[in-house]
């Protein structure tokens, strides 16, 4: 069971990625804007963000940034939810810091493939040497 935040604006893209999270055993936790998933992410200190790229009060890429910047959270991974699919634009995602990325509109075995893979080699990285 994972403690995933998901930083997503839609209300429809909320409720479809807390139901597959759910559904697969892990919790939820939620957040509207770019500042309150910050805000969650400082103080709950989830194991994953799912962060949406195209939010209201700030680009989900410059708060993936953010996250990295902050030594308290910069090691938790970042999977970029996106409606982007162009090409170039996994090389533009990870270069802001992000660990992975899935495409909207979500595609619920393919998500979760993501997931479990993204954390995976996160937790392989942490090993101790």
């Amino acid at each position: 069971m994972l403690r995933i935040l998901i930083v997503e604006d839609s209300p429809v893209n909320m409720l479809l990625t807390v139901a597959i999270l759910e559904r697969a055993g892990h919790v939820a936790l939620k957040a509207e804007t770019a500042a309150e998933g910050l805000a969650l992410a400082r103080s709950q200190r989830p194991d994953l963000i799912l962060m949406d790229i195209q939010l209201p009060d700030m680009d989900g890429l410059e708060a993936t940034r953010l996250v990295r910047a902050d030594p308290r959270i910069s090691d938790v991974p970042i999977i970029a939810l996106t409606a982007f699919a162009m090409k170039g634009d996994a090389e533009i995602m990870r270069d802001a810091g992000c660990d992975g990325y899935v495409t909207k509109p979500i595609r619920y075995q393919e998500f979760l493939q993501e997931v479990e893979s993204v954390v995976e080699r996160m937790q392989g990285r942490r090993q101790p040497q």
